[in-house]
């Protein structure tokens, strides 16, 4: 297994190899620089792991995916958490603030070891399941919603969506003007009128839009907290446990 650590200072990325090794990990080469990680991507065979510092000596490391195409999976180490969902839209298995707790970082390593034995055992036919899977009718998926109010009836595009929320049973649609609607449904029927890959449900409370995410922060227990542009009622935590599957939804 090829792992290499990316890290600003030297002494640093030496740290950091010999925490990385104590669980069992080899380190096989330390850079300092984009240049210099450029320069080595274009020159070897891309790793198996990267831990990877966001600012470096000669700019931020996101360079280095702007200018190589890298597959390699990658666990961030940074004294800087501005960066977290542009890090999430790369290759990441996790985002590590420094200084780094060494049960993070052991968390982080099972997380990569886990996904490493999953890919491993991995001898599906994907082209044939993907055959299989194909519907010659294009799904259709809810475009507007039809709300009752007294003796009226109101229609709220998708697209003025910014949350659907459970509350005291109910369920309700809050939209970017910052109104809410109570509707006739629940949040697991929501789930399969809406398009996947524009609404996820982020906890057993909250679906959320892509197009409404205006922020993404860390948040305690290894969950993450999305930021609406209106929705102040509470705050929108991604559970724990989907929180790997969240950031592959983003893309």
């Amino acid at each position: 297994m090829n792992i290499i650590i990316i890290e600003d200072e030297k002494p640093a990325a030496r740290l950091l190899q010999r925490k990385v090794e104590k669980l069992g990990l080899q380190v096989n080469m330390l850079l300092h620089s984009v240049e210099e990680a450029i320069h080595w991507f274009s020159h070897n065979e891309h790793p198996d792991l990267i831990f990877l510092d966001i600012q470096l000596s000669d700019g931020l490391s996101f360079e280095i995916f702007e200018t190589i195409t890298i597959k390699s999976a990658v666990i961030f180490t940074t004294a800087y958490d501005e960066y977290a969902l542009r890090a999430f839209k790369l290759n990441s298995i996790d985002y590590l603030l420094k200084p780094i707790d060494e049960d993070d970082l052991e968390t982080a390593v099972n997380k990569f070891k886990a996904r490493n034995i999953a890919a491993s055992n991995l001898s599906l036919d994907f082209e044939m399941i993907k055959k299989m899977l194909v519907n010659p009718v294009e799904r259709s998926y809810k475009k507007r919603f039809t709300i009752k109010m007294g003796q009226q009836l109101k229609m709220v595009n998708i697209e003025e969506v910014e949350c659907f929320f459970s509350e005291n049973k109910g369920t309700y649609l809050h939209t970017f003007e910052n109104r809410d609607y109570l509707l006739d449904t629940t949040l697991e029927q929501l789930e399969t009128e809406l398009n996947p890959t524009a609404f996820y449900r982020v906890s057993r409370k909250f679906i959320v839009p892509l197009a409404a995410i205006k922020e993404i922060q860390l948040y305690s227990n290894s969950r993450l907290k999305v930021i609406l542009p209106s929705y102040k009622d509470d705050e929108v935590i991604v559970a724990r446990e989907r929180v790997n599957d969240f950031k592959e939804w983003l893309g």
